[in-house]
């Protein structure tokens, strides 16, 4: 009976041992899940930049055509007022060259401040690009630290295991089984 309790006493220490080394292990997890929400953030950065400046470039793309439209709309207005023989004729023709040239001027506006936007947001990827990639470098070497620390850990508990079932076998199996039970309903509370 002295063995057997020496035994288990022996079994306790081992899963103590093995619940530490789980404890260890479980503790990488929220570091490996910080380096995933880390690249995460970065490439969602990277992704929400490029999205903007693809709508930007399709406004810009709209706006050249709209202006290519009103040049168009201007040569003819011009042509109609050279065409002109009348006052009234040349009043209306003259209206319709300066709406067209007000239009044609909000245009070339509205794209210059376009263009500016369209560097800074080129800039802005430039940025992201260069954060992801830095990210990704910081976790080149992290990332293997912290898989290699794992193995070492797995590999401890394995050990660990192998020893506890060794220890096992010295002791009964209703004595092992009560064990069990009391050591299952300690680790659940």
């Amino acid at each position: 009976m002295l063995q057997e309790v020496e035994a288990l006493l022996a079994l306790q220490v081992d899963d103590l041992k093995i619940r530490e080394i789980e404890s260890q292990i479980r503790a990488l997890d929220p570091q490996l899940a910080e380096l995933d929400k880390k690249r995460d953030h970065a490439a969602a950065a990277l992704t929400r930049a490029q999205t903007v400046i693809q709508v930007e470039e399709k406004k810009q793309r709209e706006l050249q055509a709209r202006l290519s439209q009103h040049k168009t709309l201007q040569e003819r207005n011009l042509h109609q007022l050279e065409d002109v023989k009348r006052m009234r004729e040349a009043t209306a023709a003259t209206a319709q060259v300066e709406s067209t040239r007000r239009l044609m001027a909000e245009d070339e506006g509205e794209l210059a401040i376009l263009g500016r936007r369209i560097t800074e947001m080129n800039a802005a990827i430039v940025a992201s690009k260069q954060a992801l990639a830095a990210v990704e470098h910081e976790q080149q070497e992290a990332r293997p630290e912290i898989e290699s620390k794992r193995a070492a850990l797995i590999s401890q508990m394995e050990d660990a295991k192998r020893d506890r079932d060794g220890r096992a076998g010295a002791v009964s199996r209703p004595m092992l089984g009560k064990y069990d039970r009391i050591r299952g309903k300690r680790a659940m509370a």
